[in-house]
């Protein structure tokens, strides 16, 4: 052999591999469309194919090209890199690796740094290459100067093939990038894309990392619909799942016939619950793979944000364990320090490769510091999942009014803990599975108190400090829980009570976006004032909501049946407040009947801690807004 075998990849090349500090893994492992020099026939096209294994005996690589009979790799010294060169081959290459474990025992693989892979239940790897060519120029540089936690973010959360089935993701760029821009929503987020075998994991049990699903199209069609979103001004964020990986024996468990991304031990490598087996978070190798694959979704695919699943399944070494399952750290203690050093190391390398992008952590313990800077002792995230404020609101949804006033903590609490983290409030999809019921389903009743008081707490949410998120078809009040296998039913939407809670979602949207004080100061107490949230005799909450600039939003909702009339209120500024939003108006089907006919007059009189106060009337099962400017 006249050229080099290796295809130019060499030991040298391994060596950040090796330290955990190569964080673009997939320009080395993986297969490549290729030149080589052979020293008699000159330039030489083909692939070259890389994989680590280094407890395999042997490694082939079996394909279409070679009707899966297997051309043997080689070992490059010192890596545990088997890698080789095939001429003649190209783009679409049908592939798998067959490895011979230290047993004996032959196992077939796909390759764990595919780009590309075959639909389920075929899986083989496919070899790709991108030609695509970007559009959204302006997005990305907006994106490196952007603050996200001063600006407004509410995402929309959903499944590419529940969304509407049957539709690829060009057709998603048309009809995906329409709809959101037409309700106003500043982000959409993907429940997880990577590939998957099994549709109802919904994406969380990932067998091919850095390959995007091929259900819905090629890898640079995921790319078009990306571009589309953002050239619209739509930020993507992505579910990444480096929690667990499933055990399907041709994917990346006991992949070269040992324990090689995973704990061998049980009691650190496996989670029960879900028959999955935990990443190694200590080995340089497995460090090295995880963070190239974050930094693959952001370089690649200009993905604006990744929310990282089960956070706390990684944090915990006796996460849903048993005394005597789990093994203590090196201290005693059950924090899992690996992962915790892990979750900083890509954080931080994140931020600093791509200043913008946001690391979403969904957290559902009290773990201090989840969104402090590393070099401040936390982990490292922009935000949070506010899973307590979720927990508590969807408690209180599910009490008869008359009840209400005696849970009334359950809307207060979460302004106790509210700055210790940088928060989004989530109604995802977790919460519209499994008999838990779709949200218009938990809230007691007929559908006009139904709707009613899902308009009233979605304002509420809106203009509460944090960040948002709701999941597909809660906002036109689908009634099936989610179903990972059918369409949303979006002919509901031309109901009464769905079309009008629809409407609802688009104007909640454009006034968060237009209104800094309703998204400025989130993180901060000067941007948020209680007016009373102690009224649980009223089921009624109000507070203000501040800038930067002297702009005031003032918030009210009323959680009774019952109308409330010639409502005393502090404001913190006389003058005329202008009704922005009235949840009962008949726009949204609501009665029409209540409000305060489009303004509100503040007269100088003192009330409680504000120097101004006006009356006010606040309908049956809904919010009013009112906005006071500065000018």
């Amino acid at each position: 052999m006249a050229h080099d075998p290796f295809g130019g990849l060499t030991g040298w090349d391994l060596e950040g591999f090796h330290t955990g500090g190569d964080t673009e893994l997939w320009r080395r492992l993986g297969s490549f469309t290729c030149t080589v020099e052979d020293s008699e026939r000159g330039p030489i096209q083909g692939v070259r194919f890389a994989v680590w294994a280094p407890n395999a005996q042997a490694v082939q690589v079996i394909g279409d090209f070679n009707w899966w009979t297997g051309d043997p790799m080689q070992l490059i010294p010192g890596s545990g890199v088997w890698a080789t060169f095939i001429e003649g081959i190209g783009e679409g290459t049908l592939y798998k690796f067959r490895i011979q474990g230290p047993d004996g025992t032959w196992h077939e693989k796909v390759d764990p740094m595919a780009r590309f892979s075959e639909q389920a239940p075929a899986n083989a790897s496919i070899v790709y290459e991108s030609r695509y060519i970007w559009s959204d120029d302006d997005w990305m540089t907006r994106r490196a100067r952007s603050q996200p936690h001063k600006e407004p973010i509410s995402i929309y959360e959903l499944h590419l093939g529940g969304w509407r089935r049957g539709k690829s993701y060009l057709d998603l760029a048309e009809e995906l990038v329409s709809y959101v821009t037409w309700q106003g929503y500043t982000h959409v987020e993907f429940m997880p894309l990577a590939e998957h075998p099994f549709d109802p994991s919904w994406g969380y049990q990932v067998t091919g990392y850095f390959s995007p699903t091929s259900r819905f199209g090629k890898p640079d069609d995921l790319r078009y619909l990306i571009d589309r979103l953002h050239q619209a001004g739509i930020g993507v964020i992505m579910d990444w799942v480096p929690g667990h990986f499933p055990k399907d024996d041709w994917a990346l468990g006991r992949f070269d016939g040992t324990a090689l991304y995973e704990h061998a031990d049980p009691r650190q490598g496996e989670h029960m619950d879900w028959g999955t087996y935990i990443f190694n978070y200590g080995r340089n190798e497995v460090k090295s793979f995880l963070i190239s694959n974050a930094l693959y979704w952001l370089t690649e695919f200009h993905v604006d944000g990744l929310r990282v699943d089960a956070v706390a399944s990684m944090l915990y070494l006796d996460y849903s364990r048993e005394e005597g399952q789990w093994i203590p750290n090196e201290h005693g203690g059950r924090e899992n320090l690996e992962a915790i050093d892990f979750l900083r190391y890509v954080n931080r390398h994140l931020h600093e490769r791509h200043p913008g992008v946001m690391m979403i952590a969904e957290e559902s313990t009290s773990f201090p510091g989840v969104t402090r800077p590393v070099h401040e002792g936390g982990l490292g995230f922009g935000f949070k999942w506010n899973m307590g404020w979720m927990n508590d609101s969807l408690r209180y949804l599910a009490l008869d009014p008359v009840y209400r006033q005696y849970e009334h903590n359950l809307l207060t609490f979460a302004m106790v803990y509210q700055y210790s983290e940088n928060f989004i409030l989530p109604i995802s999809h977790d919460e519209v599975v499994h008999g838990k019921g779709s949200m218009i389903n938990k809230v007691p009743q007929d559908d006009w108190r139904k709707f009613a008081t899902l308009r009233a707490f979605y304002s509420f949410m809106w203009s509460f400090p944090g960040k948002q998120l709701i999941f597909m078809g809660s906002e036109f009040g689908q009634r099936p829980e989610f179903n990972e296998s059918r369409s949303l039913e979006w002919w509901v939407s031309e109901l009464w009570g769905h079309g009008g809670l629809q409407r609802l979602f688009r104007d909640l949207n454009h006034l968060y976006v237009a209104l800094p004080a309703l998204h400025e100061l989130d993180s901060s107490p000067d941007g948020f004032t209680w007016i009373n949230a102690d009224d649980n005799g009223h089921n009624l909450l109000s507070w203000v909501r501040h800038d930067s600039g002297g702009n005031h939003v003032a918030c009210f909702t009323n959680f009774s049946p019952e109308p409330v009339t010639d409502y005393e209120v502090g404001l913190p500024v006389a003058g005329e407040w202008d009704e922005i939003l009235n949840t009962d108006s008949s726009v949204y089907d609501g009665s029409g009947e209540f409000g305060n006919l489009g303004q509100v007059t503040a007269t100088t009189a003192p009330w409680g801690h504000f120097p101004a106060s006006a009356r006010v009337t606040i309908p049956p099962l809904a919010s009013i807004w009112l906005r006071r400017s500065a000018t």
